[in-house]
């Protein structure tokens, strides 16, 4: 199905560039990026053309993880400007023809925030605690944790007060979780939407959407136990009540015209996915599968089937994500040895050895970053781009220890170097303090070899990776905004899909014919030929040529 582009579906088959804002652009000089830095270079993101920006947050916090633990869910972090500021992004944003997406994080607030001083204050059986999972500890004197559940950052996810109960945070103990059976909880986050809908703001990417509602019986299950679970009976993750939340939230947004947008980070099972996209709730909800396999075509083509299936049970629209802030740049994991359909190779045990071993094929993991993007930007759906990949950014996994910022690096004693390697500061120019991020240093070091990556450099290069991503961006619009993808026979290792006459050709690891019609982009150059050489993306356009058509 052909849809026309309609204001309400903007969504649909949008480019949303997410945007990490205290490493896009600095203005101020104090090594962290802020909101006048990204209104800056909205010029930019113009020229690159994407459709919307997703922000992560921006929220007052202590940073204990890169900002998702937020002291308040309505304001702006100092450090980073004023809600003025966010006004001035916003309208800037909307002149240039592009939508801002927020962050919001539902499932916990920091431990700095009021509700939760406030619970700590008033001690045990203090209406405040309700709004949290605070528990008596297990043992003769309560000094056992209510479970023993490993939090994903390292150590418990139960943290013991001074007055010897102890609360629950699926993450790290600075971001205790609420609990969303208590009404307040749900008001105020209404509240919260409605906040920044009203300045403007045309979606919500939803935290961990997956782990709001919970069900704690009296007995916790162990650890060992809630790995045999089957979805729908884990105490916090992925519980069917939680789409009761959804739909009210649904309603907030059917307020406004056009209504507002979410979509669902949610890691669950991919037919558990559909939940979170019905549009009778958040409408979306982000596709990871592609994030966990290799540069493989069969296991390509199994994730682009399924995931448009699903989108058509509901009728939504899939996602299509390669890189964002929480996983290794994609250039560098298809650099890396090749893993199974098994265990894919996700570029982990690259960052323990601190990015000494097994050697990375640089080269090698643009050349099929590139062919990807080009992939996913021929799908029906919305893709998402993480800053800097449209430069070709590789990870930095050499950071110093004593730079790192991600909470996984302190609480497992170092043993995982956690997410700060793509969370570089971009470079911007080839020379200054911070490769033109700021006035001064930047909060993360970056690397010598970020200057030949820069905007400066890469916006002279026709063969850029940046050039790229631009031509790709302008050349998508030209093609209608159909549906239906249909695939064509292609030898083994080929992928061969048709959409509203852009024919896509991705040759993985063997040299591809393409097939006749007007080559419009190649994630390589071709030099004329008609054949496509490995780890390469080409775009036909099959369409019959009109009179008035140019050259």
């Amino acid at each position: 199905m052909t849809r026309a582009r309609d204001e309400r579906d903007w969504w649909r088959h949008a480019v949303v560039y997410q945007v990490y804002p205290r490493s896009f652009a600095d203005s101020d000089g104090d090594g962290i990026g802020d909101l006048r830095g990204i209104t800056s270079r909205v010029p930019y993101l113009a020229a690159l053309g994407v459709d919307a920006v997703w922000l992560s947050p921006f929220y007052p916090s202590a940073l204990a993880d890169g900002g998702y633990d937020v002291d308040d869910p309505r304001a702006v972090d100092p450090r980073l400007g004023t809600l003025d500021d966010f006004d001035e992004l916003v309208a800037a944003l909307t002149d240039a023809g592009i939508r801002a997406v927020v962050d919001i994080v539902p499932n916990h607030t920091s431990d700095r925030h009021a509700w939760f001083r406030e619970a700590l204050d008033g001690g045990p059986g203090h209406p405040a605690r309700a709004r949290y999972h605070f528990r008596d500890g297990r043992g003769p004197d309560g000094d056992l944790p209510p479970a023993d559940w490993r939090s994903g950052f390292g150590g418990l996810m139960w943290t013991r007060v001074p007055d010897g109960q102890w609360y629950l945070h699926v993450h790290a103990a600075e971001q205790p979780d609420l609990d969303w059976d208590h009404p307040e909880v749900r008001a105020d986050f209404e509240r919260t939407l409605r906040f920044w809908a009203d300045r403007g703001v045309a979606g919500f990417r939803i935290d961990v959407a997956h782990l709001l509602a919970k069900a704690l019986p009296e007995d916790l299950p162990g650890e060992a136990e809630l790995e045999r679970l089957a979805p729908g009976e884990h105490p916090f993750v992925d519980r069917d009540e939680v789409h009761e939340i959804y739909t009210g939230w649904r309603k907030v947004f059917d307020e406004y015209d056009p209504p507002r947008t979410a979509v669902a980070e949610a890691w669950v099972e991919p037919h558990r996915r559909t939940r979170y996209a019905d549009p009778a709730g958040l409408g979306q909800a982000f596709n990871f599968d592609l994030l966990r396999a290799d540069w493989d075509a069969a296991e390509f083509r199994a994730v682009i089937e399924r995931n448009l299936a699903l989108a058509r049970l509901t009728d939504a629209s899939s996602t299509w994500v390669l890189s964002n802030h929480d996983v290794v740049r994609h250039a560098t994991r298809y650099g890396l040895p090749q893993g199974t359909s098994e265990r894919p190779q996700d570029g982990r045990d690259w960052l323990l050895s601190r990015g000494t071993t097994p050697s990375l094929d640089r080269a090698r993991g643009l050349r099929r970053a590139r062919a990807a993007t080009l992939l996913l930007l021929a799908l029906p759906g919305s893709t998402y781009l993480y800053q800097g990949e449209e430069l070709g950014l590789h990870e930095v996994p050499d950071l110093p220890d004593e730079v790192r910022q991600d909470p996984t690096f302190r609480r497992t004693a170092g043993t995982d170097p956690g997410r700060d390697g793509c969370r570089v500061p971009l470079p911007w120019r080839t020379s200054g303090p911070s490769l033109g991020f700021g006035p001064g240093t930047a909060h993360l070091p970056q690397p010598a070899w970020f200057a030949q990556s820069s905007v400066e450099v890469e916006q002279q290069d026709p063969a850029s990776t940046l050039s790229l991503y631009r031509s790709a961006l302008a050349a998508r619009r030209s093609f209608p905004a159909s549906d239906e993808v249909v695939w064509h026979v292609a030898g083994p290792g080929v992928l061969h899909l048709e959409r509203a006459g852009l024919h896509c050709v991705t040759a993985f690891d063997r040299a591809a014919w393409l097939p006749a019609g007007r080559v419009v982009l190649a994630s390589e150059d071709l030099q004329g030929a008609r054949t496509l050489p490995p780890d390469t993306t080409a775009w036909i356009d099959a369409r019959p040529r009109r009179s008035e058509d140019t050259l």
